[in-house]
């Protein structure tokens, strides 16, 4: 009786993922930093290192998982892991601030070193018409912010089709705006290097174009939750958790869109 739980806190067991993922993320940075060079087994390294990454995720989160089925996610614990996820997407929101950073830096104060003739977009560079492929990938992902608003409340009110119908809206939706920007990518009128324009282009959207399939894997896991029957309306933390990273993602699309597709390339010459 004396060492009876007489609380609401979930004290975690010895868990040999932190140590793990740490030496797999030196694994994998040590390879890629070795493949950029052209060092012997530099790709194989960075291969090793990301399969271990990726194994680590998994088998963290599955940890998670079952801590959330036996129940160990008290309301203390779950408002513990609310601050956790504030802070997380906080911390995103920091990263692509300094893309927004540099990308005004290099907008607002053109040089020759920066940009060809001191002007941004650089002279003789070509734009990404805003009102084309990103204009329609912006409603998109703002479609998307309204099904997976819909899966949550429907969870909230047990409606458990409507929950599935409005997660897999919300994946396919997610695909698709892939898919396009893959596609925008691949008719880019422009490259990545030579000119500081196309780096941060690419780096800026490239970088939120890997938070939606992020966000996109993650809504999977909550479908496959969801037909496991691990969510409801009381403790559903997981779901609220992705919800939440993809509204972060369609919020950081619309200032993308709006600095870099149509304030970037106002007055300059449209590709096609």
């Amino acid at each position: 009786m004396a060492s009876a739980k007489n609380h609401d806190y979930h004290i975690l067991p010895p868990s040999p993922w932190p140590i793990v993922g740490s030496f797999s993320a030196l694994a994998m940075a040590a390879g890629g930093i070795m493949w950029m060079h052209d060092a012997p087994y530099g790709a194989a390294v960075f291969g090793v290192g990301l399969a271990a990454v990726l194994f680590t995720f998994y088998s963290w989160w599955a940890d998670v998982v079952r801590e959330a089925n036996r129940g160990d996610h008290t309301p203390v614990v779950q408002l513990h892991l609310r601050y956790g996820m504030i802070l997380f997407i906080a911390s995103e929101v920091m990263f692509f601030v300094g893309w927004f950073w540099a990308w005004f830096n290099f907008a607002l104060f053109p040089s020759d070193a920066e940009a060809v003739g001191g002007v941004w977009p650089p002279a003789g560079v070509e734009v990404i018409d805003a009102f084309g492929l990103p204009l329609l990938n912006t409603l998109i992902l703002l479609c998307s912010g309204t099904t997976i608003t819909w899966a949550h409340h429907a969870l909230l009110h047990n409606d458990r089709a409507s929950l599935k119908n409005g997660l897999w809206l919300t994946i396919g939706l997610g695909i698709l705006f892939s898919a396009i920007q893959a596609y925008e990518y691949a008719h880019a009128p422009f490259a990545f290097s030579g000119l500081n324009y196309g780096s941060i282009f690419f780096m800026a959207t490239g970088f939120h174009g890997f938070h939606v399939l992020v966000g996109t894997i993650f809504l999977i896991v909550c479908l496959v939750r969801t037909y496991r029957g691990d969510f409801t309306p009381r403790q559903h933390f997981g779901f609220e958790a992705a919800a939440w990273y993809w509204h972060f993602v369609d919020v950081v699309w619309l200032f993308l869109f709006l600095t870099i597709y149509v304030w970037g390339g106002w007055g300059a010459a449209v590709h096609g």
